[in-house]
């Protein structure tokens, strides 16, 4: 599988549940299902992938403001429901954090950023399909995100980094 396939798999399954995470993540375990365990497998690699490149403080304190608050297990929900938008919205918030003021016009700090169950789709794909769990993906698991740290306590600090952030969701 290769990263168009991937990426195709998210939005045709986002689009599918009209954005409902829970949804979301039951249709793409489906979608997954009908795949060989090999592309399960190249489906979670491509998922960890991504997972790993948001792992970083920038979208951290993005998350803080748009969530009203991020601690570690939030913010692991926030990068799956980042990934879960799709290419154009996981690019662009790794390219600019603040631009997630516009590329989720649509967020809504009630209903959206957890979108756990979708990082588990394809655990219960390859399970459903082979009857074992999905082994290790040998990927690296960094131990602290990438980045300068930024002082998600100070009103002002996150006010200057994230500017239309801040202005929408504080």
């Amino acid at each position: 599988m290769d990263e168009t396939e991937f990426w195709e798999i998210v939005d045709s399954t986002r689009e599918a549940a009209d954005g409902d995470p829970e949804e979301h993540a039951d249709l793409l375990v489906e979608r997954l299902a009908q795949l060989d365990p090999d592309a399960v497998l190249d489906f979670a690699r491509h998922f960890e992938i991504r997972f790993g490149r948001a792992f970083r403080w920038d979208l951290w304190g993005a998350a803080d403001i748009m969530l009203g608050g991020a601690d570690d297990e939030s913010f692991d929900y926030f990068r799956c429901w980042l990934i879960a938008q799709g290419r154009h919205v996981f690019e662009g918030a790794l390219a600019a954090p603040d631009d997630l003021a516009d590329l989720a016009a649509d967020f809504d700090p009630e209903a959206d950023g957890d979108a756990e169950d979708v990082g588990y789709a394809a655990d219960e794909a390859y399970e459903q399909l082979t009857a074992m769990r999905l082994p290790d993906l040998g990927l690296p698991e960094p131990d602290v995100p990438e980045g300068e740290p930024i002082d998600m306590d100070d009103e002002k600090v996150m006010a200057e980094h994230y500017p239309r952030l801040w202005a929408r969701f504080s």
